[in-house]
């Protein structure tokens, strides 16, 4: 097992708090000050689990009151993320959010709605007929779940930590709709950001890095299983991750010019097709494992 740590590169807290006190002194009162000037909340304890399930996306995060699933793996994989559920005594998940529909990413719902409780469920507006999709739509119906679908910027906190989800922007995409459909999820605690684009592709990433937001990241969860993508260069240059994680399997494995490219720009790799992947955060320093 191989375990990294990265200690943000933002300014402390107490110098921050520092700052501002001294701003608030040379400006005229106004009422009172806040006294957390840096994120709004303080940082939690928070745990990303990228599962290894192949060439396929079921990414993990709880704290201590919170827990979120994204993705959920090929059919059949429902039953090893419930397993892992209940080794970590988990006996509900907050959200589900599904980035897409193709059935590497939504193979196992089906199986974790019908043998969990499930709060909020936020998906993809781009529906894909398919076995794993029927089976998922059942599922919601069954547990009484009606989804969002996410068609604007959907936000949310739990338990400290806030996730942004950006809904794909374009009516029609001229390739790849389903990947170019994903909701991509910002995950941010305390200094901390997560970046999880789905399989977003040329199409959707150009939105993304167009759109005029900070991409900015600790950690960046490779697009598409980490095949080559001609604007990958540009989303390292905006991101600047310091880990990346590819989700791929030894049968389908990730691009070697995306790795080469990710190792240029002094990016450590985790791929899950050599084990599942575990980053923590506390809000300064981030710890992985793989």
């Amino acid at each position: 097992m191989i375990g990294f740590e990265w200690k943000n590169r933002r300014p402390p807290l107490a110098l921050l708090l520092a700052a501002a006190l001294l701003l608030a002194a040379c400006a005229p009162s106004a009422g009172q000050t806040a006294e957390n000037t840096g994120g709004g909340t303080e940082a939690a304890e928070l745990e990303a689990y990228f599962f290894d399930a192949g060439k396929a996306d079921a990414i993990l995060l709880t704290t201590v009151r919170g827990s979120v699933l994204i993705d959920a793996g090929e059919k059949g994989f429902g039953k090893t993320v419930l397993a892992y559920l209940e080794e970590k005594g988990i006996a509900r998940l907050d959200y589900l959010i599904v980035t897409h529909f193709d059935q590497d990413h939504v193979g196992g719902a089906a199986k974790i709605l019908n043998n969990i409780s499930v709060g909020t469920v936020l998906q993809s507006n781009f529906p894909k007929d398919s076995d794993e999709y029927a089976k998922y739509v059942k599922a919601l119906k069954n547990a009484g779940i009606t989804p969002i679908t996410v068609r604007e910027s959907y936000t949310f906190t739990l338990d400290g930590v806030s996730y942004a989800v950006d809904p794909p922007r374009a009516a029609r995409y001229t390739t790849d709709e389903s990947n170019n459909s994903s909701l991509v999820v910002t995950v941010r605690n305390g200094g901390n950001t997560l970046l999880l684009p789905g399989d977003a592709e040329t199409e959707r990433l150009n939105e993304l890095l167009e759109g005029g937001g900070d991409l900015s990241c600790d950690l960046l969860k490779l697009p598409h299983h980490g095949k080559d993508e001609p604007l990958l260069d540009a989303l390292l240059a905006a991101a600047r991750p310091r880990f990346a994680v590819i989700t791929s399997s030894d049968e389908e494995p990730e691009s070697e010019a995306v790795v080469a490219a990710l190792e240029r720009a002094g990016v450590t790799v985790l791929l899950t097709r050599r084990g599942a992947v575990t980053v923590r955060s506390d809000g300064t320093t981030l710890t992985v494992k793989n």
